[in-house]
């Protein structure tokens, strides 16, 4: 059995079990977050919703914040001394999917 929800502008397939890193929801470790926007689901047939599927939740539970490695962003113009060095780390919450409910 299989979902597909949409959480922070992206979409992701899960499934019980699961161990998924998302955009950061502000949650501390151990609470626990239910995802309502399920977009599609499979227990042998699948289920398209229309957007979403109609009473269907994903339960999970928060196992930690962070932020991922660093980017850099450089910017140069020739010819005219131009040039930024940037660095950016995304902060991002990895979550533990406990239970589909569909």
């Amino acid at each position: 059995m299989y979902a597909i929800i949409a959480t922070g502008g992206k979409q992701y397939k899960v499934s019980e079990g699961d161990i998924i890193k998302v955009e950061k929801l502000g949650l501390e470790a151990g609470a626990e977050v239910t995802f309502d926007q399920v977009l599609a689901v499979n227990n042998g047939e699948l289920v398209v919703g229309n957007p979403t599927v109609a009473n269907a939740k994903v339960t999970a539970t928060v196992l930690e914040e962070g932020k991922n490695k660093k980017i850099i962003v450089y910017r140069y113009k020739s010819k005219i001394g131009y040039k930024k060095k940037k660095g950016h780390r995304q902060p991002f919450t990895r979550v533990k999917i406990e239970k589909i409910l569909a």
